[in-house]
């Protein structure tokens, strides 16, 4: 529980040189690792230990600011979304890039579906259009099962590509969203995704027949859109937007479980449901807050941060939970009472 939970001084990660956009964990692999990847400003984004946060390599290709940025749930791929037109899928024990995708205009979000080593990839971004990706054809051999930290310490200074326009894709409901698409999740289901867009609409997809099956209006502008897995398949759906989060259970039953207000705008939540808290950074302050779900009201603030926080997210085994800032540093909160990672 949250406000059982001594306050301890978080891990920093530095290594970025400009804002940090967006953090992503990967499922729990082997031994009870786990490994985060962050986008950023500076065009590289970078995987490390998710649970010490020791850097492990860096992606080197993109020529634009880096959007978004996830890992597969084993791992074994990372895709990133950039300004310079292109989503890029990564090997992760190599740093090489498996595929480049081109697109006509900036790529604000990638997601992979929910299984070990995905042959697909989402893309939508300013173009307003959400496409699919055939990862199976065009690219080169199969990815590793786990990411190890390359012999050249993670830098692939050439990012040669394995395959650029040649994947294929198809798009999922044309014309439909009426503003860039901030962010897409894919559940357990592989049928179904959730595009979140500057139109402020939340737009649930059934990928067999290419068309929305629900939509909801949020109060202000996209700032995440997540799925919580700590509490199991399907899980809850966060989404903050405006001075408001919302929570949807999971991606199929599309139910709106409730929505918060708060007196100031919200840029990420993040929810841990076995505990009943969730955890928000703002758009115009610096500090990190800890709400109760059940009551919504505001347990804890933390402060550390030196701009906006941009992202949050929860490891996959709930332990601790990781923001994103405009100050270009990553931090991670320990979010339980007994020792764990390098807290002792």
């Amino acid at each position: 529980m949250a406000s059982e939970t001594p306050k301890v001084v978080p891990l920093t990660c530095h290594g970025h040189s400009r804002p940090v956009t967006h953090l992503s964990f990967s499922s729990v692999v082997d031994d009870d690792q786990y490994y985060i990847i962050s986008a950023c400003k500076d065009n590289n984004p970078m995987l490390r230990d998710g649970i010490t946060g020791d850097w492990i390599g860096t992606f080197i290709g993109h020529k634009g600011a880096v959007w978004q940025a996830r890992l597969s749930s084993d791992a074994s791929l990372a895709a990133t979304g950039s300004a310079d037109f292109s989503a890029k899928v990564w090997d992760t024990c190599t740093g090489e890039t498996l595929h480049t995708l081109q697109h006509a205009h900036i790529v604000r979000a990638v997601a992979f579906p929910s299984n070990p080593h995905p042959t697909v990839l989402a893309t939508g971004g300013a173009e307003k259009k959400l496409r699919i990706f055939d990862l199976s054809r065009g690219g080169s051999s199969p990815p590793p099962s786990s990411p190890l930290p390359p012999a050249n310490g993670g830098n692939n200074t050439n990012g040669t590509p394995a395959s650029t326009a040649l994947t294929p894709s198809y798009e999922i409901g044309p014309g439909v969203h009426g503003g860039t698409i901030k962010s897409i999740v894919w559940g357990t289901d592989p049928n179904i995704l959730v595009t979140a867009a500057d139109d402020k609409i939340i737009r649930w997809w059934d990928l067999r027949t290419r068309s929305p099956i629900s939509s909801f209006e949020v109060d202000g502008l996209v700032g995440s859109c997540e799925l919580d897995v700590n509490s199991g398949p399907p899980g809850i759906l966060s989404i903050a937007a405006g001075k408001s989060v919302y929570f949807f259970d999971g991606l199929e039953t599309r139910r709106l479980l409730k929505s918060v207000k708060t007196p100031y705008e919200v840029a990420s939540v993040a929810l841990h449901a076995d505990s009943g808290r969730f955890v928000t950074g703002g758009s115009g302050d610096t500090w990190v807050r800890v709400y109760d779900y059940e009551q919504e009201r505001e347990l804890d603030v933390y402060k550390g941060h030196h701009g906006p926080i941009w992202s949050v997210s929860f490891s996959p085994n709930g332990k601790l939970y990781a923001t994103g800032s405009e100050d270009g540093t990553i931090k991670l909160w320990k979010f339980c009472s007994h020792p764990y990672g390098l807290w002792r």
